[in-house]
């Protein structure tokens, strides 16, 4: 009896747990099923405004000086002294002393002509008294009728004139030569190049060194041709009184971690345009390049590469939109009422570096469009999206198309989030 029991028991627990675990199985909850939303991508949206737009014209040059020298000698000798400013990079004012050459022969020369000039007035006189005593004798001797002008020696008197004159020439010339021993500054500026020194014989037309205005200088830029369409330039045809202020230059350049900005404007335009290049160059001038009126500031120096933006026109009513929001293709990204989007041709006036231009009417857009900001990398037409416009957010509403399933048993499932985002039809 007691084995029977301990045989069966085991038994008889196996078969109720068997049993128990068939009853869990097949009286299981069933759970809840229902049909996700569909996914709508989160956009930016700008409703679009016409306004002005000013243009800016992006270019490069190189500095150059708008006055530049050679120093030239009228008078043969040898430099006896040199100005400590008459180094290469020295500055100079106008009629400064840069050198002098050897005065010795052109102060003996004035003397000579000074005395020529002496003996020439002596003579002037001289022959006015004869032509006064000839004109007595005449009449003292009784003769009739009115006497020759050799008689009166006026050839005479015009010959000492003449040399009168001639002798007033030299010593003019004598003066000139002496004063053209110092070598002086024709304006204020710095020197370019020293070519002599102290002690060394000069003559007329040897170079003695290179200088250059420090007034203004002048920057070479180029404009394409569609950047010639937004600019006016400075061109008139002769004695035109018609006179074109030329648009404002900003000039930029970096030295080493630091940048320095001048500002000129556009003052003449070359007369063809380049054949290497097909672009017309520009001459921008800037006034103070030293900064001598400003306390601080970089000069500008010759032959600096730099930066140039020139003010172009000013255009009026017109769409402006990012450059980002432009596909490669020339299409733009609109958004209806509905929330869906629209591949959309558009046609720009100017594109900018950042911006791009289109005019209000006959671009393709129209104001009050709303176009996307969000790059979408494979729009759809009549996709839709959950877009925030000028910064306010889509309303929130439920989508149609959720099933709901009912399940057996007493379980429960979890509520599913049966909500999403989306522009409201309007």
């Amino acid at each position: 009896m007691k084995l029977l029991l301990r045989i069966s028991l085991p038994i008889i627990i196996l078969g109720a747990s068997a049993f128990g675990a068939y009853l869990f199985v097949v009286n299981k909850p069933e759970p809840r099923t229902f049909t996700p939303p569909p996914e709508v991508t989160k956009v930016e949206g700008k409703t679009i405004e016409a306004r002005d737009y000013q243009i800016y014209l992006k270019t490069r040059g190189t500095v150059t000086p708008r006055t530049t020298t050679t120093l030239l000698p009228q008078v043969n000798g040898r430099i006896m002294s040199i100005s400590p400013n008459f180094r290469e990079g020295g500055f100079f004012e106008k009629d400064e002393i840069l050198l002098s050459i050897e005065k010795l022969d052109y102060e003996t020369a004035l003397v000579v002509s000074k005395s020529q000039l002496a003996l020439a007035y002596r003579a002037v006189e001289e022959e006015r008294v004869k032509g006064q005593q000839a004109a007595e004798n005449w009449r003292r001797l009784g003769k009739r009728g009115t006497p020759s002008d050799l008689v009166l020696r006026k050839p005479q008197m015009a010959e000492a004139e003449a040399l009168l004159e001639a002798a007033k020439a030299d010593v003019e010339k004598a003066q000139r030569d002496l004063e053209r021993t110092d070598i002086r500054a024709p304006f204020a500026g710095r020197i370019l190049e020293q070519m002599v020194d102290v002690g060394q014989y000069v003559s007329s037309g040897t170079q003695l060194g290179k200088a250059f205005a420090t007034d203004f200088m002048e920057v070479r830029l180029p404009l394409t041709n569609k950047q010639l369409g937004f600019v006016d330039l400075p061109e008139t045809f002769r004695d035109d009184e018609f006179q074109v202020k030329g648009p404002e230059v900003t000039v930029t350049a970096k030295f080493g971690q630091n940048e320095s900005t001048w500002k000129g404007e556009v003052v003449r335009v070359d007369s063809a345009i380049d054949e290497s290049t097909r672009q017309l160059f520009v001459v921008a001038q800037i006034e103070d390049p030293y900064r001598r009126k400003e306390a601080d500031g970089a000069p500008l120096k010759i032959g600096m590469y730099v930066d140039a933006v020139v003010k172009g026109r000013n255009l009026e009513d017109v769409i402006v939109l990012p450059s980002s929001t432009v596909r490669v293709s020339g299409e733009v990204i609109l958004i209806n009422e509905k929330s869906e989007i629209n591949r959309q041709e558009v046609s720009s006036i100017y594109k900018g570096a950042k911006e791009v231009v289109f005019p209000r009417e006959g671009g393709g857009l129209s104001v009050g469009d709303v176009i996307c900001m969000t790059p979408l990398a494979y729009p759809v037409n009549g996709t839709r999206v959950s877009a925030t416009i000028d910064g306010v957010p889509p309303t929130v509403e439920k989508l149609p198309g959720i099933r709901m399933g009912k399940g057996k048993g007493k379980g429960k499932a979890g509520k599913p989030n049966t909500e999403t985002g989306g522009n409201k039809s309007s």
